[in-house]
């Protein structure tokens, strides 16, 4: 509809009632406009948030299961060979074990280590170390590494106390210290880890067996 003035109107003025005496007011609500073009840009920002976010957590999900996490140790075995002191000519400690080290790999890539090295220890002391070969393992596998350890005529003279304490005993401790190095491959790259395990084991002396073992990863 036109006005007077020629321009467009939106609406047009209710007549008045004509049965009624006296002019009535009438007031009309408009809706607010909202172009089409309003609405196309709402779509496109909801529909951007929902990508970004989408994105993200897509992002971290591949970081948290792909990023390189190190090998778990833990000594699946022991076995105590043979454990002797002498005190002639002077105080010396002979002890042989049989270890088997298990090495789980918890990534989505295969593992190569280069070296597993077990140390064993007397009271924070180490008395030996033994060395293996590398090796791999597969992707959310696990390797089992066999060692032996034999300590040949190592003089205990300042534990000495200790050590005469445990023998009455009959019990004495080892701690055992596992470390594990290697890489990773994640697509192109090589990325360095390292596994530790620590243990403390108490071998009777009566019937050269192991009694109990603690063990703890670091």
């Amino acid at each position: 509809m036109k006005s007077s003035k020629g321009e467009s109107a939106f609406y047009a003025p209710i007549p008045a009632n004509p049965d009624s005496g006296q002019p009535q007011q009438h007031v009309v609500v408009l809706t607010h406009y909202r172009p089409y073009r309003d609405d196309y840009l709402e779509r496109r920002r909801f529909r951007l948030c929902v990508s970004t976010t989408a994105a993200f957590l897509f992002i971290s999900a591949a970081v948290f299961f792909l990023f390189p996490s190190d090998p778990a140790l833990s000594l699946a075995r022991i076995q105590l060979n043979h454990v002797g002191v002498h005190s002639s000519p002077k105080l010396t400690l002979d002890a042989s074990f049989s270890l088997t080290i298990k090495v789980r790999n918890r990534d989505f890539f295969s593992l190569e280590y280069d070296s597993l090295v077990v140390k064993i220890g007397y009271r924070g002391r180490e008395l030996g170390f033994v060395s293996s070969d590398g090796g791999r393992v597969r992707a959310r596998g696990s390797s089992y590494v066999n060692a032996t350890l034999v300590v040949d005529g190592l003089e205990v003279i300042h534990d000495v106390f200790y050590l005469l304490e445990d023998l009455a005993r009959g019990e004495i401790p080892f701690d055992t210290d596992s470390v594990v190095d290697g890489t990773v491959g994640l697509f192109f790259f090589r990325i360095p880890i390292k596994g530790r395990a620590s243990c403390e084991v108490y071998v009777n002396t009566n019937d050269q067996t192991v009694v109990r073992q603690d063990c703890y990863p670091e």
